[in-house]
């Protein structure tokens, strides 16, 4: 009877017991086994067979896994090369045919977005910040640098300049 967390591993271990055991006290194989109530008769040999063939599909999935995880490790290790040839070849591609958006469909590549340059308050806030972080970094060393941000929030208050009165001449 199976455990009910029995993982297939371990079943194919059993099997391979079970098969030493009739292989063992059932040494003529033509010899028939009866069991469930006579719903099963079964040949030593035929029954070494069913068993066989489990031991055989877990060896075939455990080579495969095997297989598949060497796979993907040549991938990966591949891969970092085949990264760098991929964005070169896609800026080279950007280069060569610019912002013509029919030449850049023709090769599945996106054109560069157009950066948004920052507003006046966008910029006081990171000036804001970046002063903070020195200030709070003070003199400490390279570890803790990356460790340490500033906080500080910060808002622009533009106040808007009265225009001269108007002279008269």
């Amino acid at each position: 009877m199976t455990k009910k967390n029995e993982t297939k591993t371990s079943l194919a271990t059993r099997v391979g017991k079970l098969q030493t055991g009739l292989r063992k006290r059932y040494p003529n194989g033509s010899q028939k086994l009866t069991f469930r109530g006579a719903k099963i008769v079964i040949s030593v040999d035929d029954a070494i067979a069913k068993l066989q063939a489990v031991a055989d599909n877990r060896a075939a999935v455990t080579a495969a896994r095997a297989e598949a995880a060497a796979k993907v490790e040549a991938e990966n290790t591949a891969l970092t090369d085949l990264l760098t040839f991929v964005r070169a070849l896609v800026a080279y591609i950007r280069f060569t045919f610019g912002d013509d958006q029919t030449a850049l469909d023709d090769f599945g590549v996106a054109p560069l977005k157009a950066r948004t340059p920052m507003t006046a308050e966008q910029k006081a806030v990171a000036a804001a910040k970046r002063k903070a972080t020195r200030q709070a970094r003070g003199e400490v060393g390279p570890k803790k640098l990356k460790a340490i941000k500033g906080n500080v929030t910060a808002q622009l208050v533009v106040t808007p300049a009265t225009p001269p009165a108007p002279t008269k001449s």
